[in-house]
């Protein structure tokens, strides 16, 4: 027994270690979200301004997801996570001299967008390595889990620091340098689980043929909710109603509460058949719950409809990240999380669409009719897993 347990500690402490380097990486995402109140500020940007510089974080993302999974099958994991996350710590750099430049806040969010895009998927391959063909939703929860605590966390503290503490625009990314500079050290304790390199071509789903169909019907509208829900939470919602006097700190919490209830949500709910369908339904009815807050301006109303619409993007990304690990051949491993993750930032650009849309119709028309479209999602996932049981 004693001798069983040695064997598998050292196994933990590398699943742990790679972890907690995907934690950190993904810390310094949504640290400049509740900062945009300050940005609007201090460079006078209109809303259709802060949703595009938050949106194009989306763009980043995109770009490097198209190329990152393929080539780590390619060259190994450790290629491509360890730079891009040395990488993730001179973006956040950038941000503190871009709080008095426009174009400096585009190109930070740009760079963060393509920085997480190599990181989370291919650290999420990495994860499914290490965890052995046996535990792959065990891979799929740690991955879900960390990368939506390390959400999280950003915007709640990111936000009290900067209504509270000094250097508001400095500050939070300097601590989030001191917590990446730990993961990127832990990584040392991860081994590589690429050997050889494999002939392959740098941009391509990872899609064998019996996956296509599910990735399509099933993958695709999952990962969609993924962030679409988080980010409405603590970007829009925010800047549509905020209280006087304590902006910068509410939009924090906001952005904190959603991104927690997401994590939560992607540690319990594991099961694929319940989690997608489950997450569209709960996006729906917080996304519904927020355009209530916004239309009477009622402030407490923000806080379930933060809790609902981060609920639904953790039991969508769990459900989203245990079906890839299913149909994921190792060769293409890297490949496909990526393909699932190009899906899911996708999402990033819902606020922004949603403030385009409410240019052309009006703010409220946007928002309420975009509560149809997760409500029909949620059908449409229950009846094709109803159909494929």
């Amino acid at each position: 027994m004693r001798t069983a347990t040695a064997r598998r500690d050292p196994a933990r402490r590398r699943l742990d270690a790679l972890t907690f380097a995907l934690f950190s990486v993904a810390l310094g995402t949504n640290v400049p979200t509740p900062l945009l109140l300050v940005y609007q500020d201090t460079l006078d940007l209109s809303e259709a301004e802060l949703t595009a510089i938050f949106g194009c974080y989306a763009i980043g993302l995109i770009l490097a997801l198209s190329v990152s999974g393929a080539a780590s099958d390619r060259f190994g994991r450790r290629a491509l996570v360890l730079p891009f996350g040395i990488v993730a710590g001179l973006v956040s750099l950038l941000f503190i001299p871009a709080a008095e430049s426009l174009p400096l806040l585009y190109a930070g969010r740009l760079l963060q967008g393509a920085v997480s895009g190599v990181v989370f998927s291919v650290a999420n391959a990495w994860l499914q390595e290490l965890s052995g063909p046996d535990r792959q939703q065990s891979a799929a929860t740690r991955g879900a889990v960390s990368t939506s605590l390390g959400f999280a966390i950003a915007p709640a503290m990111s936000g009290l620091l900067a209504q509270y503490g000094p250097a508001p625009t400095a500050l939070p990314y300097l601590v989030h340098v001191a917590v990446l500079v730990v993961g990127l050290a832990a990584l040392a304790l991860v081994p590589e689980t690429v050997h050889g390199r494999r002939p392959a071509r740098l941009m391509h789903l990872g899609l064998p043929p019996e996956a296509r169909r599910p990735f399509r019907a099933l993958l695709a509208p999952t990962a969609v909710g993924v962030f679409a829900f988080p980010a409405v939470a603590a970007t829009l919602l925010p800047l549509l109603v905020v209280p006087d006097g304590v902006g910068v700190a509410y939009a924090g919490l906001l952005g904190g509460l959603a991104l927690g209830a997401s994590a939560v949500a992607a540690r319990v709910g594991r099961s694929v058949e319940r989690g997608a369908p489950l997450g569209m339904a709960l996006g729906a009815i917080g996304h519904a719950v927020g355009v209530v807050a916004v239309v009477l301006q009622f402030e407490p109303l923000l806080l379930p409809a933060a809790a609902l619409l981060g609920a639904g993007g953790g039991l969508c990304l769990t459900a989203g990240l245990t079906l890839t690990a299913q149909l994921a051949p190792p060769a293409t491993r890297g490949a496909m999380n990526s393909a699932f993750y190009a899906f899911a930032y996708i999402g990033f650009g819902t606020p922004l669409l949603l403030a385009w849309l409410g240019s052309v119709v009006g703010t409220l028309p946007a928002l309420a009719g975009f509560v149809a479209v997760p409500t029909a999602l949620a059908v449409w996932l229950w009846l094709e897993l109803r159909r494929r049981a």
